[in-house]
């Protein structure tokens, strides 16, 4: 499966780069030319992850990214935050904002496709750690569970019981069948 990128640049020539070299190596890519629209792209069409610049009208990339966070539908969504802004505070910044990945323009193609494919492969392996139901989010791997984003306190058994009833969502269980597994 091709990973959808979301390009976010107010630089028509820098937008242009990136689709150019990110469609050349094989992603599928979709162009927003500020933050507002960023929002509205990766509601409508659900990308895999976004490559975003910081200073764009409208919102500033730092102020999207700080709300993709917010979201539960996005909160996981890779970002790789692109800036003219290479200052180590900066780069800070951007990711206490919630950027996975930081990189200073001018940069060369070949370092962003690899922060690129190596955000897909992170991102494939935590997908498979953490299934959400409606409010309740379930971390398999750290074995923790967060209710409308805060932290449940549950013992091991407890844990292992949701999961259970998490996994089987929607059919019967029989008391004798959750004290077996």
């Amino acid at each position: 499966m091709t990973a959808k990128i979301l390009l976010v640049d107010d630089e028509p020539a820098q937008l242009e780069l990136l689709r150019y070299n990110l469609e050349k190596a094989g992603f599928e890519t979709i162009q927003a030319e500020n933050g507002r629209d960023a929002i509205l792209l990766t509601e409508e069409h659900e990308p895999d992850m976004v490559v975003l610049d910081w200073m764009m009208p409208e919102a500033s990339g730092i102020d999207v990214c700080r709300e993709l966070r917010a979201r539960a539908e996005t909160r996981l969504l890779p970002i790789l935050m692109v800036s003219a802004r290479g200052e180590e505070g900066d780069r800070s910044l951007g990711l206490d904002s919630g950027a996975d990945d930081y990189v200073a323009k001018p940069f060369h193609t070949e370092e962003v496709l690899a922060r690129l494919r190596a955000l897909i492969r992170r991102a494939a392996g935590h997908a498979s750690a953490e299934i959400v139901v409606g409010d309740v989010c379930l971390d398999t791997k750290q074995s923790r569970v967060t209710f409308k984003d805060q932290p449940v306190k549950l013992t091991s058994h407890e844990f292992r019981l949701l999961s259970y009833m998490i996994h089987h969502k929607g059919e019967m269980v029989s008391r004798t069948e959750l004290t077996e597994h």
